[in-house]
């Protein structure tokens, strides 16, 4: 009787590392094939949305365009956000800091996309204000800022994950000097 339940037990237990084993290679072969296929028609794709310096941050120059009339004359400065992206929490002191600083010099425009439902409103405030194709080409790109020349649409600069005020300052005071 003891032998057969050691076999009965061993028999289940080898049956169980063969199941798990090919969950396992099913698993890692499904998620990697479309991995692979992603990667290679979006060179960014694996890349946390979140990392300080993405070489994969959109290297578009301009935004499409003017901006819509209301953010004329002021450099406007874009911030793709997510309650849930540590890079987003990270730059959040410093963007206060320019708020406080440029309140009336510039404009600030925050494209949440937190959830669906932020990110469907983000997406029509975006294509409201001129930005319709940057919001489309970045917004997977958390804890990006970018600051726009509304007159003509250009990117006067842009970072992932900067904390480092003096970064967007020098580019604010520089627009701002030349309205």
């Amino acid at each position: 009787m003891h032998k057969q339940s050691t076999l009965w037990l061993s028999l289940c237990l080898s049956s169980l590392v063969v199941a798990v084993s090919l969950v396992a290679a099913t698993s890692v072969q499904t998620s990697a094939a479309p991995g692979q296929a992603i990667a290679q028609k979006n060179p960014c794709a694996s890349k946390n949305p979140c990392a300080s310096k993405n070489p994969c941050a959109s290297k578009g120059k301009n935004v499409g365009g003017p901006l819509a009339r209301q953010l004329q004359g002021k450099p406007v400065v874009v911030d793709i956000y997510a309650s849930w992206c540590p890079a987003c929490k990270n730059i959040a002191p410093t963007l206060s800091q320019l708020k406080k600083e440029y309140s009336g010099k510039a404009h600030f425009v925050v494209l949440d996309v937190s959830d669906k439902a932020k990110a469907n409103q983000a997406e029509a405030k975006a294509k409201q204000l001129g930005l319709g194709q940057f919001f489309a080409a970045n917004k997977s790109q958390t804890g990006l800022v970018a600051i726009i020349d509304p007159a003509t649409g250009n990117i006067l600069a842009q970072h992932r994950n900067n904390p480092n005020k003096g970064a967007y300052t020098s580019v604010l005071n520089a627009a701002i000097s030349r309205n």
